[in-house]
């Protein structure tokens, strides 16, 4: 999933253009005035960011089995802080290394089926902030967000090209032991290359989301038994008014010592989401999770169950979360179907010779009817070196019984940061 360097004709580039712009003149502005604004701007801090992958995918249909091997470098630079404002610019690079025998979105290999890693080009993050008041701090233009566990705001880490937002937020921390985020979204870059054309009633898979949202997540962490979370998105889309959505939730996530060094986790959410501002429609759904489990050290259980809940015309959508990080690693439900999803898992992890092993079993039924949609195992082994390095191997094996194909996903990587 990625972006391209079409931007430079965009409205939304020309917002991240005027926002390097402004940030550069601010910054610029006090040059004169002593070594405090040289110290801020040249004692910032780099960043580089390597990550090589080799993803196969081989699905039971008429599409032909898609490997792609990428090599995506991230470098940036954040300034140090004069009288409160900062800079932070950021740019990605992705290109193909070896077999290129898939379907990026972009580069019309419709007959593969899809890995959503195209090339490209872009700025990934470029934003001014602001810390000159007590406890805050205030950003504007293209940023990471990532709430919670990302299941409704994520920055899709896992693909090569993140997803980042064009917006104004606000981080307040003044309140004891309470993070405040708020923040106005106007634009999603999404995964997906800006070259990327989809239909409109394929919205979600489109490489920029225009958009008008408020959004709102206050965490509170002063119990002993967890933190508790309000959240509130609401996602008001300019070009897709019949995805307009509103939700409202609470979270809560705690661990208890229990013995012997083991630990207790417990975790709960419900949301409720409906039609918001030029929606036609009138609904509203819900949404559902709990998971338990237990750990000691590098070992761990939980079971889990998640539910997307669906009416047979509309259901549960989470348009702006890290995806890939739920119902499966082989992302047959980015798109919650219009019966809902129903997903109870079981997922243990350890660690042997330094190396983590994770694997996760999902059985996926629909809300209404309560259809057995397939089955899923999810494996994954990955090792750090020297706290920069990291190298992984990863698989997928979902099993259809009513929805989709079968489908076998592949990924062996290795990643560099500094």
């Amino acid at each position: 999933m990625s972006h391209q360097s079409s931007r430079t004709s965009t409205p939304t580039a020309n917002a991240v253009s005027n926002t390097v712009l402004l940030s550069l003149s601010l910054l610029a502005l006090p040059v004169f005035a002593g070594d405090s604004f040289s110290d801020a701007l040249m004692g910032g801090k780099p960043s580089l960011d390597a990550r090589y992958r080799y993803e196969s995918v081989s699905q039971e249909n008429a599409l032909k089995a898609a490997n792609a091997s990428t090599l995506r470098l991230r470098f940036g630079y954040e300034t140090g802080e004069f009288k409160g404002f900062g800079m932070m610019l950021e740019g990605e690079h992705l290109s193909v290394v070896g077999t290129d025998n898939y379907n990026s979105t972009t580069n019309r290999k419709t007959t593969y089926s899809i890995i959503a890693d195209p090339e490209f080009t872009e700025v990934n993050q470029a934003y001014l902030s602001y810390s000159g008041i007590p406890d805050t701090k205030l950003k504007y233009g293209r940023q990471r967000l990532a709430l919670d566990n990302q299941r409704f705001i994520g920055n899709v880490g896992w693909r090569q090209n993140e997803q980042t937002f064009d917006a104004f937020t606000v981080v307040n921390k003044s309140l004891p032991a309470t993070t405040i985020t708020a923040g106005y979204i106007y634009n999603a870059n999404r995964v997906f290359s800006d070259q990327a054309k989809f239909p409109a009633t394929t919205f979600a898979n489109t490489g920029n989301a225009k958009m008008k949202s408020p959004i709102l997540n206050v965490s509170y962490k002063g119990w002993s038994v967890g933190e508790i979370v309000g959240y509130g998105y609401l996602l008001d889309y300019t070009d897709f008014a019949t995805n307009s959505i509103q939700t409202w939730g609470l979270r809560f996530k705690g661990d208890k010592a229990i013995a012997d060094g083991m630990k207790f986790l417990y975790t709960a959410e419900y949301a409720s989401q409906s039609d918001y501002k030029k929606n036609p429609a009138d609904y509203r759904v819900d949404y559902a999770f709990l998971e338990a489990g237990l750990s000691k050290g590098a070992h761990s259980v939980k079971l889990g169950y998640e539910l997307l809940e669906g009416n047979g015309t509309k259901s549960f959508q989470t348009p702006l979360a890290t995806l890939h990080a739920f119902n499966g690693w082989a992302d047959m439900f980015l798109a919650t179907p219009a019966n809902g999803l129903k997903d109870a898992y079981l997922g243990a992890g350890t660690a042997l010779y330094g190396v983590k092993l994770d694997a996760v079993y999902h059985d996926y039924r629909a809300d209404q009817g309560n259809a057995r949609y397939g089955t899923e195992w999810n494996f994954q082994a990955t090792k750090p070196i020297d706290k920069k390095y990291l190298v992984g191997i990863k698989y997928a094996s979902y099993n259809a019984k009513t929805f989709s194909v079968d489908t076998d996903k592949f990924w062996l990587w290795g990643e560099a940061k500094f």
